[in-house]
């Protein structure tokens, strides 16, 4: 991997490969069939997969939660998620 910095000084890890191979070669314009094991299925429409969750109460820096906040939107997910990933790692 090659490091690049910009003029705002963060530093960007950009693989060879996205640097010169062309994206949109590599998306396809055919369908794709996905299946899932039946009593998965089952238990997934029956509610039993579904994880209880109990509330948490903390006190955070507003700026550390907008930044969260941040990468949330531009990773496209809620940031009550973005941060349960984290804490899970």
């Amino acid at each position: 991997m090659r490091e690049r910095t910009f003029r705002s000084g963060t530093n960007y890890m950009l693989t060879e490969y996205y640097d010169k191979a062309n994206i949109m070669d590599e998306i396809l314009d055919e369908s794709i069939d996905l299946s899932i094991d039946s009593s998965l299925r089952k238990d997934i429409l029956s509610g039993k997969r579904r994880r209880r969750l109990k509330n948490l109460t903390i006190k955070m820096d507003p700026i550390r939660i907008q930044a969260v906040r941040k990468i949330a939107t531009m990773k496209s997910i809620p940031y009550q998620t973005l941060i349960r990933h984290w804490i899970a790692q």
